[in-house]
């Protein structure tokens, strides 16, 4: 899924790491910060993943699963490096202990429960309809006639292909390069609906409240989760404790409500 979705995303960036604070890092060092208190642990990500992982415009890492990282870390007593790495390798950079954990809109496929120890799953990531706020389309059967965008190569043209009997019924299925052209697209009326991930779509979306409205139906889902060693069920057990404590407090809901415009917490 992110792969597909990396494409249309910001362009290349430099994968520059970023030490958060303090203690020693996976590879025994010490971070840039100078502290020592409370264990390092490094966190993989890919800096190029908006809202969930990228560089502002002062190229500082921010991004949904960064806050949801910074605040688990700091109630597990933990120090966290955000370490770039590239995504495409990131199993190799978690078991050759380069990094600690995996945490960047990770989704949980039945090879990764098998190599790797996962978390909870913390976020649904839906295939959203986004559509004009004065749009007749209410359902999915009301995408009948309708021209529907994608982007190309995205998880969002598999999910609309598998679901047949709606997918028969458009006018046209039209894929684009990038979501953003999409988006445009709709508000200009050239296309009547938008399918896309969740986390990307309620991203933008959440920027221009007034131009589009996102649909209750959906073509299913996927689910993210943080990666870990096999043989690291300690850290585990602190990160997990951390999230069930952000969720059960509405932590988490805020940081989503941040990012996103709404709770989309699991």
């Amino acid at each position: 899924m992110q792969n597909a979705i990396r494409n249309f995303l910001f362009g290349s960036v430099v994968a520059v790491a970023l030490a958060a604070c303090g203690g020693e890092s996976a590879s025994g060092t010490a971070s840039s910060s100078g502290e020592s208190t409370g264990q390092k642990v490094v966190m993989g990500l890919d800096d190029s993943f908006p809202p969930m992982g990228f560089r502002n415009e002062k190229n500082e890492l921010v991004g949904f699963d960064i806050d949801m990282a910074r605040e688990a870390a700091k109630r597990a007593g933990l120090n966290v490096e955000l370490k770039p790495i590239d995504w495409s390798a990131k199993e190799s950079e978690l078991n050759s202990k380069r990094v600690d954990m995996l945490w960047n809109g990770l989704t949980i496929t039945p090879q990764r429960q098998q190599q790797l120890l996962l978390s909870k799953p913390y976020m649904d990531n839906y295939q959203i309809i986004v559509v004009r706020p004065d749009s007749v389309i209410n359902t999915k059967a009301d995408l009948n006639g309708k021209i529907v965008a994608v982007q190309d190569g995205s998880s969002a043209v598999d999910a609309v292909e598998a679901d047949q009997n709606t997918a028969k019924s458009f006018k046209e299925l039209k894929k684009y390069a990038d979501n953003v052209t999409a988006l445009m697209d709709v508000s200009a009326k050239r296309v009547d609906a938008l399918v896309v991930d969740e986390v990307v779509g309620r991203y933008y979306v959440s920027k221009k409240l007034n131009e589009y409205k996102v649909l209750g139906d959906n073509f299913g889902t996927e689910q993210y989760a943080v990666a870990f060693r096999k043989d690291d069920q300690a850290l585990e057990q602190k990160i997990q404790g951390a999230l069930d404590s952000m969720k059960a407090d509405g932590t988490s809901a805020k940081i989503a409500t941040k990012w996103f415009g709404k709770d989309i917490i699991k």
